[in-house]
Formats: structure tokens, sequence, C-alpha cells
């Protein structure tokens, strides 16, 4: 499905909008949950990567071998750890075909480290794999820290129900932090005693969890596009966003203080936020280090371009190996519309944008967070998402809300 978006007509933008609990935050409870039944969960997010990781821990599917895991690269980090401690059990892990060229090495190494047997069924170091649980009885392993935090939290996750815990030894520069302290944090939430000092994360074992139940965050990187669309606004343009809270485990919610460069203030309330464009952007040129929260860079240089901004993003190594390269994708997509920009292998570099071209097509390479991050820019120019359903990978609902706020779609033949 192409989605042609353009100006909307309605004049000033005042509205609520419900966004479904963040990715980051179910898809860690789902696998505590499966290690520790008495947990229950509310709102969770309703993305394709949390519908692939239930189906694969879902009793109907304990006895397939295959766990087919789509586009997922959370559900593929976190089930490969999972498994292998599951004693007696044989799983394939697979994916597509952007998924089977995602390395997934650096965990595999660890976790073999820890003795696992894990199998590559294909090109060494990437899915698809073949692993066959067993018991875990070693307590140490060490791991880069400057690689994808997604591997870390796989092993975190798994710590407290091994024999013996386990203490994990970071070497380098640890990237993406938050994401270690919000695993960390969930694990504290349900009784697991957890000490992260310098780089060294030590989890002890836990037999069992009282019963207790989980309410999740809604998604902070799911509201950057409404950061966005603030951001390209007028000014007094309003939207309310739930449920949001202002002690985040998300690293994400750096939003707040970043758009406050484009004149976007952000009211904390009970359980929402309201996003209010209260003044003119800022034309100094923005610059930001997201090595804690990569996943909003391409909204971040979509907005700057959008409002004619230079800026200067660092700390976007991780972008190369996400559903896309998303450094050289947005240099693609944003050239064609007339920015001058160059990247890095971790940076990105955008110069003042005087001009927008109208009607080009946005081409999405799979990856959700490329059709939503242009998305707002249907405020300033018309243009056509190709292949907008991508969208549903993390935010089923998000062309609905975007109708929600005024902007104007029409579906392509």
């Amino acid at each position: 499905m192409n989605l042609e978006l353009s100006i909307p007509r309605k004049n000033k933008i005042n509205t609520e909008i419900i966004i479904s609990g963040s990715k980051s935050e179910s898809n860690r409870l789902l696998i505590l949950q499966q290690l520790f039944p008495s947990i229950t969960i509310e709102n969770l997010s309703d993305s394709d990567d949390t519908h692939h990781l239930q189906d694969a821990l879902s009793k109907e599917n304990n006895a397939t071998e295959i766990a087919d895991i789509g586009h997922a690269g959370t559900a593929m980090r976190f089930l490969t750890a999972f498994f292998a401690t599951q004693e007696g059990v044989v799983k394939i892990l697979q994916g597509s075909e952007r998924m089977h060229n995602r390395p997934i090495k650096i965990l595999v190494d660890a976790l073999r480290d820890l003795d696992a047997d894990i199998q590559y069924l294909d090109k060494e170091g990437y899915p698809p794999i073949k692993i066959t649980g067993k018991k875990i009885e070693k307590d140490t392993v060490t791991i880069d820290g400057n690689v994808s935090s997604q591997y870390i939290s796989a092993l975190m996750l798994i710590a407290p129900s091994l024999k013996n815990g386990l203490t994990i030894e970071l070497n380098g520069t640890i990237t993406s932090v938050p994401y270690i302290k919000m695993t960390l944090s969930l694990l504290h939430k349900i009784g697991v005693v957890a000490i992260f000092e310098k780089n060294s994360i030590k989890i002890n074992a836990l037999e069992t969890v009282s019963e207790q139940n989980i309410v999740v965050e809604s998604d902070w990187s799911s509201a950057s596009y409404f950061y966005s669309i603030i951001a390209l606004s007028e000014i007094g343009a309003s939207v309310t966003l739930s449920a949001y809270k202002k002690e985040s485990l998300q690293g994400d919610n750096c939003l707040a203080k970043i758009y406050k460069h484009f004149g976007v203030t952000t009211i904390f309330k009970e359980n929402t936020i309201v996003l209010t464009k209260h003044e003119k952007h800022s034309n100094a040129i923005l610059s930001e280090d997201l090595k804690n929260a990569p996943d909003i860079a391409q909204t971040i240089a979509v907005t700057c371009f959008g409002l004619g901004i230079a800026c200067d993003l660092t700390g976007l190594h991780t972008l190369k190996i996400k559903e896309t390269d998303r450094l050289e994708a947005l240099k693609n997509e944003l050239t064609k519309l007339g920015a001058n920009i160059s990247v890095t292998n971790n940076s990105l570099h955008l110069k003042v944008a005087n001009t927008i071209n109208r009607n080009i097509k946005i081409a999405t390479y799979n990856d959700h967070r490329m059709a939503m991050a242009f998305a707002p820019l249907a405020l300033k120019t018309t243009l056509v998402i190709l292949e907008a359903e991508v969208v549903s990978k993390s935010y089923r609902n998000f062309w609905q809300d975007m109708q929600q706020v005024g902007l104007e779609m029409i579906k392509e033949k």
C-alpha cells in the first residue's frame, strides 16, 4: 500500500491520542513472564514485534520446532538467549531476508561461552540458527559494550533463571545505556537483586516471583512522530498523548528536552503529556549525541529538514544494522527531497535547506521508522510513502492516528 500525503486543510492541531505500550518494555516483560509465570502484564505493545514474540512463546507453539519472527530484531535476540536455557527444547529461529542479514554472532558467542548449544544453519554469524536448550551453570560472561544493547539485555533477562545467576562483563564504551537500565529496572521490579557498576552487571538467581501486575508505559519512540508534527506546525498547535510518566524507563524520553530547540514544550500531567508549539524554532544548528536514543534519529533529521535547520547527529553506529542501513536510507530519501546531507558510519550531517521538493516518493526499505519519520513532512509538502503498511512493525494504528491529527491521505492504486 502506497499513501499520498498532502498538507492538511485543518488550521490548527488540537487533539488527544492514546498510544499502546512500549515495545521495549513489553518484550522484556514477556520473557520475564515466561520465566516467572506469576507476572501479569497490562497495556502490552500492539506492535508486530511483540505479536511475533508472543507467538513464539505461546503454549500452542511450544511443540513447534521452527519460530519465524519476521523483521523482529528484539524477538530474535531475546528468544536466542531464552531458548538456549530451556532444557530439552529444540528451536530453529528464522525471520525475513533482512533479519538473516542482521548479525547475531556477538550474542551467540557469549551464549556459547556459557556452554549454550547454538548452530548456524546458513551464514556464519547470522540467522537462521538452531538452538538446543540446556541447563546453564556457568555464571560469568564477557561481551562488547559498544554493540546493540539488545544483546546485553538478552543475557540480563535470562540471568535470574540461571542456577548461579550471571555476571556480565562489558568491554569498552557502553552504548544505549538507558535500555540496559530499563532491563535492570524491570528486574528490580520483580524482586531480582541486580547491580550495574562501571563495566559490570551482576544479577543474582531468583527462584520465584510473588504475584504482581505490571502496567507498561506507552512508547516514547512512537511519541517522537507527534513531537515532529507539533514542531512542523504553527504556533499554538497542541496534542495530548497517553499514557506517559515523567520518571520513565525509556531513553527516548529525551525528546522532551531536544524538541525545546524546535519551540515545543512538554507538560507532564497524570499519565499524559501535552505537546505544544509555543514559539518559533531556533535557527541555530542542532548538535546531539544520540548514542542512548538512536531510534529517534530519523525523526529528528526529518524535523530539522522540514524546518530548514542544520543538524549534526552523532552516536548512530547501531543504525547500520537495523531493519535497513538507516543512515544511508535517510541520505537517499532526504536528498530526493532537496537536502544537502552527508553520513558516516556513526553520524549524520544536514545543512540548511530553503526549499522542499514536492510529490517525492519516499522508499521505506522495509523499515517502519522510515515511513513514520517522513510522514510529518506532509505539513510542509505533498509526498508519497511507499509500502506504508510497514508501520505495523511497531505502531499498527499509526495512519489512523495521523488522520486524527489532521493529515490528508489517499491510498494509491
